[in-house]
């Protein structure tokens, strides 16, 4: 998932240019806590979610069921210190002995799989746009279009959707190409100048507060890189944890603005993948590698869904009885359309409760094929917890892919869409980069500087997205359903979104995403009008009587293929 801010190697994620733009309230060290999103409001002044509460008040001395959760993203830490007690265990796979012990297609698939892998164990780290994707697979039936040709088609009309929003966001990525080259040559200068004086590699704020000396060029670097790293909103930060990361941004700026007509977009799928991309039913590809170099993005939000709670170290999840399936589908890029389809499939017919898919995208030539797997989840009780995209855009009349509206007509009865609440203390009460829609987006989460599990084995971090606030929601679902495994999908979805509550501190306007300081109802932001809060949503579901569900047979059926 690409947004309007940035992103880096965090698909869905803006915490690169979070890092740039944050309301600089942050960098003036007011005190918010770093598990803001697990608290209450009356008790700790901010839009938490109820969940500690929750834990005290409620859940005490009751026994849950365990809960599968999958994450659909870009690959997750499965040593890290935080997560490895929590990772699905596939049941019935030996590991290791190169065997498909469980007969699922999918050899070895011990915590999940990956379908960015290749037969040789490589993974594609970066693909490109579906809007890039699609503009050179028309383009040359469409560049210079013969006068026979229908203008009048969806196809035409299609096309030329794709071409302005190529030609537009070039022409943009460029310019803020250039304004961060600026930008990363003073950080390189500053860095220099306190690694010299300080005689280290690496420093922290605490670490540069504590510089004093009369040499104004270190002074003016000190300032200036304290400044840089508090916008962030964790304080912790190093330059050896900021540095990866600012490159990767800037690399993918690069990478934006020099698409070129001869460009290839599909060549490193078909070297490192090598499955027939137009054809959804070659789907035995991949390999077993959920981990991987560039697991950033899904580690986090992996964390924030259920790191292990109460074991001293790092942070808590939401839920507390979950396992984590991980599944890789999620590259630096958009995601295919064909890999979404399978891996919902795959966290179906291997367990899953829920799915959260942190991620999103603004063409979706292969609906059809997703909107089956929406089916096919929802066939088998299953819920999906999505992003409503970083654009700031109403999505209700702007494409974001997936969505729960049907190409043939009708609505996913199983799907949750979130937009990223703030922490009502600092700054703006809504993230100003969520997308929002009174008819799409069904209520909003915290999604504001989300403190969680990084790649390192140990490390921890705080990020930005509406990424982030869809595994708080897919968090609070997993824990409702382990106390309550008798209600449906549809139960659960009916319980978060009834127990939706309205801005605590009792506010009714906020600023309107991506529209600077222009105020708007909060209640016309989401269908709910309201945050997702465990609290009240244990409450609820503590009335309900469990529905029948019936599932349908496991394996999925062959869907019909749509070429092209």
């Amino acid at each position: 998932m690409k947004s309007s801010g940035a992103m880096a190697v965090m698909a869905g994620c803006v915490a690169m240019m979070t890092a740039l733009t944050t309301n600089s309230a942050y960098a003036q060290g007011n005190a918010v806590p770093k598990n803001w999103h697990l608290l209450d409001y009356a008790t700790d002044s901010v839009y938490g979610t109820s969940v500690q509460r929750a834990y005290t008040e409620l859940l005490k001395g009751k026994k849950s069921s365990p809960i599968v959760v999958a994450v659909i993203d870009s690959g997750i830490d499965t040593l890290h210190e935080d997560l490895k007690s929590i990772l699905w265990t596939n049941p019935k796979e030996i590991p290791g002995n190169g065997i498909d012990d469980d007969k699922n297609g999918y050899v070895d698939d011990v915590h999940g799989w990956n379908f960015l892998g290749g037969k040789d164990g490589r993974s594609l780290k970066d693909d490109s746009d579906e809007a890039t994707r699609e503009y050179v697979r028309l383009k040359e039936k469409y560049i210079n279009p013969d006068s026979a040709l229908d203008h009048q088609s969806k196809e035409y009309a299609y096309w030329q959707k794709v071409s302005s929003k190529i030609a537009k966001p070039s022409t943009e990525s460029k310019t803020t190409y250039r304004s961060m080259l600026k930008l990363q040559d003073n950080v390189k200068k500053a860095s220099s100048l306190l690694t010299a004086y300080l005689k280290q590699d690496d420093f922290t704020v605490p670490r540069l507060d504590s510089i004093q000396t009369t040499d104004q060029d270190v002074m003016v670097a000190k300032n200036f890189m304290i400044r840089l790293f508090r916008s962030t909103g964790d304080s912790s930060i190093s330059y050896a944890d900021f540095k990866p990361e600012f490159e990767e941004y800037i690399e993918d700026l690069k990478k934006k603005a020099e698409v070129s007509d001869n460009y290839t977009p599909n060549a490193k799928r078909a070297e490192i993948v090598g499955d027939n991309i137009n054809d959804i039913n070659d789907k035995y590809y991949g390999n077993n590698d959920v981990m991987g170099q560039f697991g950033f993005h899904g580690t986090h939000v992996s964390g924030i869904i259920a790191a292990a709670r109460n074991n001293g170290v790092g942070m808590d999840g939401v839920a507390d009885n979950v396992k984590i399936m991980a599944v890789k589908a999620v590259p630096d890029g958009d995601e295919r359309d064909k890999d979404v389809a399978l891996a919902i499939i795959y966290a179906v017919d291997n367990g899953a409760r829920v799915i959260n898919m942190s991620f999103g995208k603004s063409f979706s030539p292969h609906k059809d094929w997703v909107d089956a797997a929406f089916k096919y989840a929802a066939d088998h009780n299953v819920l999906l917890i999505h992003a409503a995209g970083n654009d700031g855009k109403n999505v209700d009349s702007t494409d974001n892919f997936p969505n729960a509206d049907f190409l043939n007509g009708g609505t996913a009865t199983n799907v949750i869409t979130v937009g990223a609440s703030s922490n009502g203390k600092v700054g703006a009460k809504v993230a100003s980069f969520s997308n929002y829609g009174k008819r799409t987006v069904d209520l909003f989460a915290p999604g504001v500087q989300i403190y969680a599990t990084l790649p390192g084995g140990n490390k921890y971090g705080s990020l930005s997205g509406t990424s982030m606030a869809c595994p708080v929601v897919a968090g609070v679902a997993a824990l409702v359903w382990s106390y309550y495994p008798d209600l449906s999908a549809e139960q659960i979805k009916y319980v978060l979104l009834k127990s939706a509550v309205p801005l605590p501190d009792g506010a009714k306007e906020v600023n309107k995403p991506g529209q600077g300081n222009e105020m708007v109802p909060f209640a016309d932001l989401s269908a709910t009008g309201g945050l997702v809060n465990a609290y009240s949503a244990l409450k609820l579901a503590a009335t309900l009587k469990p529905e029948k569900v019936e599932k349908l047979g496991k394996k999925a059926k062959v869907m019909k293929v749509k070429k092209g």
